[in-house]
């Protein structure tokens, strides 16, 4: 899906397209409603980057149990 946004909005926020979409993102997570990996998708950003962002706005990462039990589970697959 493609969301499309006037350049004259983009002006009157002082946003360029992909602050917007960090933007968004970081709303989506704080939210609840994406994850980690869905929302720094749409942030086009790599891990530490979009926890990066996330500080900036005081949104604190959200980790449930699946979520340890799934990188726990990674990490043995990489060692």
């Amino acid at each position: 899906m493609t969301i499309t946004i006037p350049d004259d909005v983009l002006n009157d926020l002082q946003l360029t397209s992909a602050e917007l979409r960090i933007e968004i993102a970081a709303y989506l997570y704080e939210k609840k409603r994406l994850s980690m990996g869905k929302a720094r998708s749409i942030a086009g950003l790599g891990l530490i980057e979009f926890q990066k962002e996330l500080t900036k706005r005081d949104i604190y990462l959200q980790i449930s149990p699946q979520d340890i039990e799934k990188d726990i589970s990674n990490l043995k697959l990489q060692g």
